[in-house]
């Protein structure tokens, strides 16, 4: 299924607890990424062709990185069957170092107790979802932007994982427009905010729902969904994740897609080095910003003064 088995260097995350994610970040940097999507039934004509051609935008944007394992299901192949097969292989091949990003586009209903992603055939249940995941040891970002996503997030939420939802709950049931501002996220440079040339989950998150606000401002239509991101474990997800709320540190340290030097630098063995080091401590001062409120003010500006020295150094090296 997956031909050729990639690798790339992949930015260590945690599950929440500190000593988890010291426990990550310590590992080789160098991973394998799988890229999943999904663009399942439309029910009308065009939804059908909106969602495949979504599908295929992300396809032609993940394969364009360098060192990426993908599979996409649009159409007649977006099958529950073909589906559980892609993530049961990658529940054998993955390693804890490795990284997936599974990403569904289309509709989905949730009844007050069990979400479903309407596909081609059988339905895939939240509960079936989490269970196919929970066997997969690579680190994971799940980005649902089906219409009533919202009703999957209690099920799908786990320690380590990263889960974006379209909808804060499943009564959101109209279609949503999250997904196409997510996939713009990955070709839009605006989306690396801090211009490191890597476009992580927390920043396409941010991306995404901004816009989406936006659209319905300007279209000046009451907003019919709601995004959220989970990455804590234990909640029903926010919409504006932050050290003072404890939302968005594992997100921001899962690499979405790397664009531009980091790209190149990616597919370099010598600089490579370099840019798992630049990451490890791009992590470090994002750990460190959600301990502030725990840590002494001289000592925080002194552990931020060293990282900032050491990025900067890094960084000069890379560019040489």
């Amino acid at each position: 299924m997956w031909g050729r088995r990639f690798r790339l260097p992949a930015v260590r995350s945690a599950a929440g607890r500190l000593a988890a994610f010291i426990a990550l970040t310590s590992l080789t940097l160098h991973a394998a990424t799988y890229y999943v999507t999904v663009g399942g039934l439309g029910g009308e004509p065009e939804f059908e062709t909106r969602f495949s051609n979504w599908a295929k935008e992300v396809d032609k944007l993940v394969k364009a990185a360098p060192d990426s394992a993908v599979e996409t299901f649009q159409g007649s192949t977006a099958t529950r069957a073909n589906l559980r097969a892609a993530l049961e292989k990658i529940a054998k091949d993955s390693t804890p170092a490795d990284a997936l990003v599974l990403l569904l586009l289309g509709h989905g209903t949730f009844d007050g107790l069990d979400y479903k992603m309407n596909l081609p055939g059988p339905d895939i249940t939240a509960q079936e979802l989490a269970g196919l995941l929970d066997k997969i040891r690579a680190r994971q970002l799940v980005v649902n932007t089906t219409s009533s996503s919202g009703g999957a997030i209690s099920t799908l939420r786990k320690d380590g994982r990263v889960l974006v939802s379209a909808t804060k709950s499943g009564t959101e049931k109209n279609a949503t427009v999250f997904a196409r501002y997510w996939i713009e996220a990955l070709r839009d440079p605006a989306a690396d905010t801090d211009k490191n040339d890597i476009v992580s989950a927390l920043e396409a998150f941010r991306y995404a729902e901004q816009k989406t606000a936006l659209f319905y401002e300007t279209e000046k239509r009451l907003s019919t969904e709601h995004a959220v991101i989970e990455d804590t474990g234990k909640g029903e997800g926010v919409k504006a994740p932050s050290p003072e709320n404890g939302y968005g540190l594992v997100a921001s340290t899962f690499p979405l897609l790397r664009l531009g030097a980091a790209a190149k630098a990616a597919a370099s063995p010598e600089k490579r080095k370099l840019l798992d080091k630049r990451e490890n401590i791009e992590q470090q001062i994002d750990r460190l910003k959600y301990q502030k409120a725990a840590t002494p003010v001289d000592e925080y500006r002194k552990k931020l003064a060293a990282l900032l020295l050491d990025l900067a150094r890094t960084q000069e090296a890379l560019d040489k």
